[in-house]
């Protein structure tokens, strides 16, 4: 893969992506006389057909907006609430809620309501417009890309379990292979009546009573008023700061509390003076976070059934007390669960000076496994998630939002965005992010070589059965000894490895002048002028 790629730079608008083909669709509609808004829509829905096994119109999303007029982040919520049937009763005798197949699938996806909502208050375009490109590549085919093979053939048997997802994702029982087109007829008609329709197409037409009774059919939870009654919601953001930057970031149910909490951790430590790629580096801001994974797994789940003490987690004392207990030589033994991965990261700035930082997700790689009924419609299996145990904060009950590890960012001065930035990966987002941040404002990196740079992976995301600390073979083989001799369980990956996740970030500069990065491990691409 290549790392030593330039940051593309603009002075009108910049878009960032994980596909090529999303990033190219944003750049359309500003081409149009779209905003940021309509190109981040256009973007969503285009990922949302050609990033199938990392996102699509069966999960969910979160999303930062800033508009020039308004002058301030807002925040929107699309992710989706557990069925009313969800309940521990349905689970009687089980010790957890299945990762695949249809039990798997307990929460409404927020997607759609998500694209209304941004759409229909900020938007300029027609809808029927923002989702021609998604439409076009669903019907007409897109070229197969490698991430997206190399995701199918290791969940293949996973995909060959469902008929309905078999008959897309294996056609004629074989996988597409990079550079040939792949087809979804089926999510293009879905797409189609949702132009046609709006939100209501999803939740209160034809599509919900698909998914609804295809379902019921091999033992599925959701209802038609699980879809009927359900709602995202615009929220007030998160603010943090970091060296002078305000950051902000969704609150909960997402996760991204966690990025706040471990960048007021580090304003304690003079990470330039230690070192880019330091040992130093890498030792302290992965302690950093996992005193604030330490929280996050006692606190986080849905806002509106437990109190969460965001004042105290965001207080500048509470990360004075943290820092001072990071012991520079050793490590901290902290537990923590696995967690998926799959997801969606993408950033668009335009000419008037709107920003838009969001991201989805399906939660596991292809989610939950099953294509609903005929609408070619992957569902999420972020309900999954859910606790079995009716003592833990994040315990399943019905109508509620799970824990969700999707977490948009966005930094600001002044009042107005120098940074948007994200990355897949899970419990690796929180961590992406930081080292991606850092880079930029404390060793004043281009977004490139933010997102290109060699990067850590501590935790359990993609499932892994030990908390490794999963290290690019980059960092060199000094840096890995010090790492095992504090005691991290060190495995060293490949030089440039996607386990990693695909981060992209944009940063707006005071001069006006834009750069944009997208990760070498994906099938991404920048567009500025």
């Amino acid at each position: 893969m290549e790392t030593t790629k330039k940051s593309v730079m603009g002075t009108k608008a910049m878009i960032v992506s994980p596909h090529h083909l999303a990033t190219a669709a944003g750049a359309r509609m500003l081409e149009r006389g779209g905003n940021a808004f309509d190109a981040a829509i256009a973007v969503s829905a285009c990922l949302a057909v050609v990033y199938p096994h990392m996102t699509g119109m069966g999960g969910d999303s979160f999303w930062l907006s800033y508009h020039k007029e308004d002058g301030e982040v807002r925040a929107y919520n699309a992710s989706g609430r557990s069925g009313y049937r969800a309940s521990m009763d349905a689970y009687a005798g089980e010790e957890a809620i299945p990762v695949r197949g249809p039990r798997s699938a307990i929460t409404v996806p927020g997607m759609v309501d998500g694209w209304h909502a941004v759409q229909s208050r900020y938007g300029r375009l027609a809808f029927t417009e923002v989702l021609e490109p998604a439409i076009t590549y669903a019907e007409e085919g897109f070229p197969m890309s490698p991430d997206q093979y190399e995701t199918t053939v290791h969940q293949e048997q996973i995909l060959r379990s469902q008929p309905t997802t078999a008959a897309i994702y294996l056609p004629n029982g074989q996988i597409t292979k990079p550079g040939q087109l792949f087809v979804q007829k089926e999510l293009a008609a879905s797409l189609k009546l949702i132009a046609e329709q709006g939100r209501d197409g999803f939740y209160n037409g034809p599509i919900a009573r698909s998914i609804v009774d295809s379902l019921q059919g091999i033992g599925g939870l959701l209802t038609l008023d699980d879809f009927a009654d359900h709602s995202g919601e615009w929220v007030t953001p998160l603010k943090g700061s970091y060296r002078g930057y305000d950051v902000y970031q969704v609150p909960p149910n997402s996760q991204g509390f966690v990025a706040l909490m471990a960048l007021h951790i580090l304003e304690h430590f003079d990470l330039k003076q230690m070192g880019h790629g330091s040992y130093s580096y890498y030792h302290t801001i992965v302690e950093a976070l996992k005193l604030s994974f330490r929280d996050r797994n006692r606190y986080l789940t849905d806002p509106d059934f437990a109190d969460i003490p965001l004042e105290r987690l965001l207080s500048k004392t509470y990360a004075a007390e943290l820092a001072a207990s990071i012991d520079p030589v050793k490590a901290r033994p902290i537990n923590t669960q696995p967690v998926g991965s799959d997801t969606a990261y993408a950033a668009v700035v335009d000419e008037e000076g709107n920003s838009v930082s969001f991201i989805q997700s399906l939660y596991f790689e292809f989610g939950s496994g099953l294509v609903a009924g005929d609408t070619g419609i992957l569902l999420q299996n972020r309900g999954s998630f859910f606790s079995l145990d009716p003592q833990h904060v994040n315990c399943l009950m019905p109508h509620k939002r799970t824990f969700h590890t999707l977490m948009p960012a966005m930094a600001c001065r002044d009042g107005s965005p120098t940074h948007l930035f994200g990355t897949q990966g899970g419990e690796g987002q929180p961590q992406t992010q930081l080292a991606v941040l850092t880079r930029m404002i404390d060793f004043d990196m281009d977004p490139q070589s933010a997102v290109s740079e060699p990067r850590w992976v501590w935790g359990r995301t993609w499932g892994a059965p030990t908390q490794e600390l999963k290290i690019e073979g980059r960092i060199g083989g000094e840096v890995a000894e010090q790492l095992t001799e504090a005691g991290h369980l060190v495995r060293v990956a490949k030089d440039v490895d996607g386990i990693m996740g695909h981060a992209h970030a944009i940063a707006i500069g005071k001069n006006g002048v834009l750069s944009g990065g997208f990760d070498p491990r994906s099938d991404g691409a920048a567009i500025g002028w």
